[in-house]
């Protein structure tokens, strides 16, 4: 190439950015995460090399890494020595609206960071860490419901005024004789081989008399002086073009002027071809400085300019990566934002480890538990699991959220099964399972043909128990309450019923176990439930009664309920609004107990009670039961404390199941009165029947009165 020069203004090539999909991904992270609505500057780093191709220009990239994690208190520092990672330091400002985005003054950030390459050039930082010379800037805002994020780079180059003018311009390998060619060429190669001076962008090069090159640092500047050696000014050039050294030389000469007053630089564009020093693509220059105005005043900071162009234009640039992700992968990112977005100001004590680990049994695959299963995904929780053995009818769908027309055809699918199917084409991320299986209720006798098909009910329905760590009993029956009440009275599990009228409901959660401070239950808690869930209190170190489960306000046992039965009498006959906020009521009670510091044995709460205010969790109360209805639209808490005469959780009916198992089940299915005799139902009814009452009643008109 012929030379180039001749007093004409130095050009500078400007520098290029280019993001991996990574960076914005950590920003998203660290923004839902940690940050909220936090928008103070972020110290990142960005990454650049020599150029290697003679075509093509290097950027100054932003990877995963180029932004500190969320544990982390300082970027890592892995990729010091690495050859192709040149590292440059850099400030984020991520805005928290568009507008914001748009609005922000750009020329005075630009002034701020010019500024701090002014104070690093006068301090003598940049002279020990050359890197600060490259510094840049970043401005984003991050629209996480779109996947889509509005970015600007700037890379801030302080004016020279008047501009620098270009003496001479030409391939290094015209500038240097052959042998000081091929000895520039060796001490540049065993410069970027070593790990400690491999990144340091900004050298020294000093050649002898007698043709032999060494690279030294900046800070050897005054050694190097003297004994007719040539002396130039390398820096890591990004950029390809022939005519145009890269935009990093621009803040070199500011120091290289401030610093040693030259006012006639040699500087060195180096630049490599598959990972070795290319002296024929690499230039040398000669470029000359007029004294600025005002420049002998270290308080006095140069004009900067910088910003980078989009197309030729000064505009923002804008990537959208929703079309790039994997959908399953998006739709957790999607169903995760509204709880990541509660712990930025309404909630910041959110616990999203304990719901996305928590294994919730449903009971019942019908209106309710159709209903709870979406209202579990929307908190976060996706370990889910339905028991039911019915199959899906035409009446259905319409009720029943998670069922369409065709899950009825043909005789109907089952519905725990097709109800699985159904959240998964939801959230394709749910960890689904449904199981067909019937649950054994008392008065409804079996055969002794039936029993073992019964029995291994009974034992699928308590190994679903001990699995999960949360259940719902969403049955339609209330004898089909029983059995898993019982069984998680014994395995003190957390358990939250919900039943409806026709414009009234029911959601209550039961009570511990009446043995829950025994070893083996704890033992089997803390197994069953995840590291998170383990934090919830094991003992109850309360002073209150144990509250009651679904049974125990009843002086009858649970029997047949659908025999003998008008249609209407046999279904669920409802509001169709009442199921979905029961279903509502149920799921956020146990989010309750999750979130409360004694876990399931929380003492009831009430609403507008004297005593709840000091004791009033982030979420609000913790009642024992919610008694709705929809005439009234009414709602009121309630507190029932636990029963010893209890046909389902007492200590007499868990003993008995206990020491007779399966046994003791068959007798309460087969005979009507067994859970009655064994609670002692059956002597308090007797009492009950025997009791008279005599009334006394007086003549006086104005003062009648009963006593008892």
């Amino acid at each position: 190439m012929a030379k180039q020069g001749s007093g004409s203004i130095l050009q500078f090539a400007p520098f290029q950015s280019a993001v991996d999909e990574g960076f914005w991904h950590r920003l998203s992270s660290l923004k839902l995460n940690k940050l909220g609505i936090d928008d103070s500057p972020i110290s990142v780093t960005g990454f650049y090399a020599p150029c290697s191709h003679s075509q093509v220009s290097n950027h100054l990239t932003l990877l995963s890494e180029s932004i500190p994690s969320e544990s982390d208190e300082q970027l890592s520092t892995t990729n010091l020595g690495n050859r192709n990672r040149c590292s440059i330091p850099g400030t984020l400002y991520n805005t928290n609206t568009l507008e914001s985005f748009h609005a922000i003054d750009r020329q005075s950030l630009l002034k701020q960071e010019a500024k701090k390459i002014w104070e690093d050039i006068h301090s003598g930082k940049a002279v020990e860490d050359s890197a600060v010379l490259s510094r840049f800037l970043l401005i984003s805002f991050a629209d996480l419901k779109k996947w889509s994020f509005h970015y600007w780079f700037a890379f801030p180059a302080l004016v020279l005024d008047p501009p620098a003018t270009l003496v001479d311009l030409r391939p290094a390998s015209q500038w240097f004789s052959s042998q000081e060619a091929e000895s520039v060429s060796a001490a540049c190669n065993e410069w970027r081989n070593s790990s400690t001076t491999a990144d340091v962008p900004y050298f020294l090069v000093s050649v002898a008399s007698n043709s032999h090159a060494t690279i030294r640092h900046l800070k050897d500047w005054e050694a190097c002086q003297g004994d007719g050696r040539k002396l130039l000014f390398g820096f890591y050039d990004p950029c390809h073009l022939q005519n145009n050294p890269g935009w990093p030389l621009r803040n070199f000469l500011v120091l290289i002027f401030a610093r040693w007053n030259l006012k006639s630089i040699c500087f060195l564009c180096y630049r490599e071809n598959r990972g070795f020093a290319d002296l024929g693509l690499s230039l040398v220059g000669e470029a000359s400085i007029t004294v600025p105005q005002g420049w002998r005043d270290s308080q006095c900071v140069p004009n900067a300019v910088g910003w980078e162009l989009n197309k030729g234009r000064k505009a923002p640039r804008c990537i959208g990566l929703a079309k790039s992700m994997d959908p399953t992968r998006l739709a957790v990112s999607a169903a995760d934002l509204n709880l990541k977005l509660m712990r930025w100001r309404q909630l910041p004590s959110l616990n999203l480890n304990i719901l996305s680990s928590i294994k919730c049994l449903l009971l019942g695959a019908g209106t309710l538990g159709c209903q709870v299963a979406r209202m579990l995904m929307a908190w976060g929780i996706r370990k889910i699991t339905l028991v039911d053995n019915g199959r899906v009818a035409m009446s259905n769908p319409l009720r029943q959220s998670l069922y369409t027309l065709d899950d009825c055809l043909n005789g109907g699918d089952f519905k725990a099964t097709a109800a699985v199917k159904s959240l998964k084409r939801i959230f394709p991320a749910v960890e689904g399972e449904g199981v067909v299986k019937a649950i054994p209720m008392p008065g409804h006798p079996v055969s002794i043909q039936e029993e073992n098909s019964v029995l291994d009910d009974c034992r699928c329905l308590h190994d679903l128990i001990l699995s999960h760590d949360a259940i719902f009993l969403l049955t339609d029956t209330r004898e089909s309450r029983w059995l898993p009440t019982l069984l998680c009275a014994n395995s003190n599990k957390i358990t939250i019923t919900a039943a409806l009228g026709f414009d009234s409901f029911l959601v209550m959660r039961h009570g511990p176990g009446p043995f829950s401070t025994s070893d083996d239950v704890k033992a089997d808690a803390a197994n069953a439930l995840s590291a998170d869930m383990g934090n919830l209190a094991l003992t109850n170190r309360s002073e209150g009664h144990r509250l009651g489960c679904y049974f125990c306000n009843d002086v009858v046992a649970p029997t047949d309920s659908t025999a003998n039965r008008t249609l209407d009498q046999q279904c669920t006959v409802t509001r169709p609004g009442l199921a979905p906020i029961a279903s509502a009521l149920a799921v956020e009670l146990l989010v309750g107990v999750l979130h409360h510091p004694q876990g399931i044995y929380a003492q009831a709460e009430l609403a507008n009670s004297i005593d709840s205010g000091s004791t009033e969790q982030p979420l609000g109360i913790l009642p024992h039961q919610i008694r709705g209805s929809l005439s009234q639209f009414s709602q009121m808490t309630l507190v029932g404390h636990s029963s010893n005469s209890c046909t389902a959780c007492c200590g007499t009916v868990v003993s008995e199941y206990r020491e007779r198992g399966t046994e003791f089940i068959l007798g309460a299915i087969n005979h009507p009165t067994y859970l009655e005799d064994l609670t002692g139902l059956t002597e308090l009814k007797k009492s009950a029947n025997s009791f008279q009452l005599d009334w006394d009643i007086e003549a006086d008109d104005e003062d009648d009165y009963v006593e008892i």
